[in-house]
């Protein structure tokens, strides 16, 4: 059967497909072996500049056609790299032999070629690899969250007035506006980001074991820590590990996984109280020529985007946590589990992809239901036992807790009960006429402060 994107095993590169195609440079494979081709030629750069005996320094004509090998890299450069992995069952050492080949041709980098992977061992190349590939998903990655925060942070700043009955337990609960509940989950957003952003992203290339056993062995005078330190952040630009087994223990890979997914958490929580407000009829959702929203029922307007954003968070959640929990665990200098697991980077990245996009769309159908939040806050008056029992509680009053709890609990209040009963308190006329001003839309303490601050 021809892979399409209708017999794509993946809906990843199937029925998403278009929400994914951004990171198809980024994970591919053809992306890994053009990162792996870039290593190998910085190493191969680095190596002739470090005035080794037998190797001459590289013309600038030579490194600019070897960093063309990465420039104009190709699907094309990956198959042919596949072909002499299917010789040499080994993919690294298959990149070596077609860089090697590239420059059979000319004659200075011909003479070079046997420093081609020169010292390093295959998790040298793959570890600063992933490491290239990871920092380019990460900033695809914050672009995306960026704009649903920045979105986020639109609702609370032109919502921040609306007044909106909150729900604890699910239970009426004292007032809040809807701009101050966006900017809970803004601000909460912009630190996951900025733990995403913060994260060090580290690569070693140390050889076998960490040691530079055969780059010390070949060249005992030479300081390697430090050749390889400026390899690493001078020519890749990440940051060097001084102390590893033979693979970058993946540490700090588990805590950009981690911030992700705490990230994403947030965004589920998100995903499940809209669903719950438009269920309460807080929001409307713009409707789409021909769309519908059942087979069988034509009056139906579902939340669909949201409940896709939390389904794909969800898995995304589960692989990256997947991730984070087994890349930092190798037995003794090095086992192969990570290898495989690696493969998936774009894969949990996808499902995020995915579930930002679905959330981006739901964002952008949604109306404010004024009418029905006013209604839902005139049907609540009880909510204000709160304030009158604490203003009670400043003045004196026996038992105001009590007393309002005896009024209100389980009952329907009306704004005429809440008045006869603040007529009768012995508290001060001021104290007085504030609460029978207070209604369940004004008692909202410093909610549109607070949302403007987000």
């Amino acid at each position: 059967m021809a892979l399409s994107s209708l017999t794509a095993l993946s809906p990843l590169d199937g029925r998403y497909a278009s929400q994914t195609e951004i990171l198809r440079d980024i994970f591919s494979e053809s992306a890994f072996m053009r990162a792996r081709v870039q290593v190998e030629v910085e190493w191969l750069i680095a190596l002739s500049e470090a005035q080794l005996p037998e190797l001459a320094p590289i013309s600038e004509h030579g490194k600019t056609f070897l960093r063309d090998l990465v420039k104009n890299f190709t699907v094309t450069s990956c198959e042919e790299i596949k072909a002499i992995e299917k010789t040499t069952n080994h993919d690294v050492k298959a990149v070596e032999y077609w860089i090697k080949a590239q420059v059979s041709h000319d004659e200075e980098l011909a003479r070079a070629s046997e420093f081609v992977h020169f010292g390093c061992t295959s998790e040298d190349i793959n570890n600063t690899s992933h490491a290239l590939m990871l920092r380019q998903g990460r900033e695809a990655l914050v672009q995306y969250l960026e704009k649903i925060y920045a979105e986020l942070v639109n609702n609370a700043h032109r919502w921040a007035e609306v007044p909106m009955l909150s729900r604890t337990h699910g239970q009426t609960a004292s007032p809040t506006t809807v701009g101050k509940e966006w900017a809970n989950v803004a601000m909460r957003l912009r630190r996951a980001i900025d733990s995403i952003k913060s994260v060090v992203i580290l690569a070693k290339m140390n050889g076998a074991v960490g040691n530079y056993n055969a780059h010390l062995i070949a060249y005992p005078e030479k300081d390697w820590e430090a050749f390889a330190r400026n390899v690493v952040e001078n020519h890749l630009g990440l940051t060097f590990n001084t102390h590893t087994i033979q693979i970058e223990p993946h540490d700090y890979m588990a805590q950009i996984f981690d911030a992700v997914v705490r990230a994403n958490t947030i965004l589920l929580d998100l995903d499940r109280d809209v669903w719950g407000y438009i269920s309460l009829g807080f929001y409307k959702q713009k409707l789409k020529e021909g769309e519908v929203g059942s087979s069988t029922m034509p009056h139906k307007v579902n939340p669909i985007d949201f409940e896709n954003s939390e389904g794909n968070l969800g898995i995304a959640n589960a692989l990256l946590t997947h991730l984070a929990q087994k890349l930092p665990i190798s037995r003794w200098q090095r086992d192969l589990t990570d290898s495989t697991v690696l493969r998936n980077l774009g894969v949990a990245f996808g499902y995020c992809f995915v579930g930002y996009n679905a959330l981006n769309r739901g964002l952008g159908k949604l109306q404010l239901n004024e009418q029905r939040l006013a209604e839902d806050l005139d049907h609540a008056w009880e909510v204000l036992a709160e304030a009158i029992q604490t203003v009670m509680r400043r003045y004196g009053v026996p038992h105001p807790y009590e007393q309002l709890k005896a009024l209100t609990r389980g009952k329907g209040i009306t704004p005429e009960t809440i008045h006869d009963f603040v007529q009768q308190l012995d508290i001060p006329a001021e104290a007085k006429a504030r609460l029978l001003e207070l209604t369940p839309g004004t008692y909202i303490g410093k909610a549109v402060e607070l949302a403007k601050r987000a």
